[in-house]
């Protein structure tokens, strides 16, 4: 045998499987993007109920139990989607629950003192769930997000 006849086989051997680990490897990082994306938005949606119950306990006083076991679950996903800068943001929200615990176990903190921890707790949810909204929801999700139902425009 002559190398003549085995190097168009070599080479297309070589190429195959080149295309092969290529595609492959695209295939894998949509998959893996695919489910950050989802990771964060489970994690979007456990911020924003954790928020509102921020926001109830200071505008009420009534202190429910905060949640994080989709953070706590996801968090490899979300450090593959989100940048350093707003994985941090999305850290800080989720720092405050000790906070927040202490807030509702102590009744000899002055009125204010409660009041401006619980906005802060408040403002950094709200800066969190800014970059995962962006990186997590297409542009056609976050305008349905953002839509009101017909009843809740109706409403004076």
């Amino acid at each position: 045998m002559d190398w003549r006849d085995l190097l168009p086989g070599i080479i297309g051997s070589f190429v195959g499987v080149m295309g092969w680990l290529v595609v492959g490897i695209y295939i894998q990082r949509r998959q893996f993007m695919r489910q950050a994306r989802n990771a964060a938005k489970a994690v979007y949606f456990e911020l924003d109920v954790n928020r509102s119950t921020v926001a109830v306990a200071r505008e009420h006083g009534l202190f429910a139990d905060l949640d994080r076991s989709s953070f706590e679950r996801l968090l490899p996903e979300l450090a593959t989607l989100l940048k350093a800068a707003e994985l941090r943001a999305v850290v800080d929200a989720y720092m405050t629950h000790a906070g927040y615990r202490q807030l509702a176990s102590r009744d000899d903190l002055p009125a204010e003192v409660r009041q401006g921890a619980l906005g802060t707790f408040v403002e950094t949810h709200r800066r969190a769930l800014s970059p995962l909204r962006a990186r997590a929801f297409s542009a056609t999700e976050t305008s349905a997000l953002d839509a009101r139902p017909a009843d809740a425009r109706a409403k004076p």
